[in-house]
């Protein structure tokens, strides 16, 4: 963290909000649609059974098409394991701060505990600070980020690992099906043992003004597929669809599920990878828990055969380890995926 203070030190040391994370075009953070765009609901028992029907395919595609994103029902995980995830993501946060910045990333690296990174002075930063663990593959964990405290968190966190890289194989393979290709064209890219897969436990403290301070701010994810755990209470994910920000509403234990820029470069387009934000709440602190699910860094991507036609041309290049140079453009507040289109 190279010695700059946490979100949370800001707050519970009750400080004056710093000029870095004040937007100075913060017209409209808090008014986005209270109900009359509604985020699509996907039954997953239903989408990824062995014999989906036309109709929930149709309905999956649909979702992905004109949102990018959905929020996932029946999806086989119990209510009691993903509260008992949320509860090692609060007691980790709840720790003494010295406790936690046992965990510190280093500067200039992504794994650890932290706030923003600095790339720039003009950047605005975040009001979160996170846990970024890489979980997959598996040989490549650097457990010394892995918190000892609580007791349980490495085992909970091994376990969801498991469970969310089968629910992203699944999800890869209905959306395969979804356009009329092959179950594993998807896969084939960026499935399987290699895939990379990222978690980050993110607690966004409360905000002194949530008028002009963002959570996260507008972005596309640079994964293939983002698999988000939401916070249990409190509402602040935010889409951008219409030319208007749609307020994701809470359904208790499910997930919310937004494709990538690799996804949307692996469907020639066809696939949106959706903007997002987050805002902040003056009362309440906010934790949710996402999941970054990406081809290897070694492994080329490009869009599908199938979906390229005299009619929908190529739209995007090759690309090969597409998240190293993600992070740069994110915290310029750009779109890495503009590079690689043609």
């Amino acid at each position: 963290m190279a010695g700059s203070q946490t979100v949370e030190e800001l707050f519970m040391n009750n400080e004056e909000l710093p000029e870095n994370y004040i937007h100075k075009d913060s017209k409209g953070f808090m008014d986005a649609s209270p109900s009359s765009m509604e985020i699509p609901v996907i039954d997953l028992g239903l989408l990824i059974s062995s014999s989906p029907t036309v109709e929930e395919l149709e309905k999956f595609r649909a979702a992905l098409s004109s949102w990018g994103c959905f929020q996932a029902i029946n999806h086989g995980m119990t209510d009691s394991f993903l509260d008992e995830v949320q509860e090692v993501s609060k007691q980790f946060f709840a720790l003494p701060m010295e406790e936690k910045k046992k965990y510190s990333r280093t500067e200039n690296a992504i794994e650890g505990y932290g706030s923003d990174m600095v790339l720039s002075e003009d950047q605005i930063l975040d009001w979160t600070d996170r846990l970024y663990l890489l979980v997959n593959p598996q040989d490549q964990r650097k457990l010394e980020f892995w918190p000892k405290n609580p007791e349980n968190f490495r085992e909970i966190l091994a376990e969801y690992t498991i469970k969310l890289k089968q629910m992203n194989e699944a999800l890869l393979r209905a959306m395969a099906r979804s356009l009329n290709l092959k179950d594993d064209c998807f896969v084939n890219q960026c499935g399987g043992e290699q895939t990379v897969m990222f978690t980050r436990f993110n607690l966004y403290p409360p905000c002194p003004r949530p008028d002009c301070v963002l959570g996260l701010k507008p972005h596309a994810d640079g994964s293939a597929m983002t698999i988000l755990l939401p916070d249990r209470e409190v509402e602040g994910l935010q889409f951008w669809k219409d030319v208007q920000w749609v307020r994701v509403p809470i359904i208790p234990h499910a997930f919310l599920i937004n494709v990538g820029d690799q996804m949307e470069i692996m469907s020639n387009g066809l696939i949106k990878s959706p903007v997002h934000r987050v805002i902040t709440n003056s009362e309440r602190e906010r934790m949710s828990l996402a999941m970054f699910c990406a081809p290897g860094s070694d492994k080329e991507i490009g869009p599908v055969e199938g979906l390229i036609t005299e009619a929908r041309p190529r739209l995007y290049k090759t690309v090969k380890n597409y998240v190293d140079s993600y992070f740069q453009y994110f915290q310029k507040g750009l779109r890495p995926i503009d590079a690689v289109k043609i």
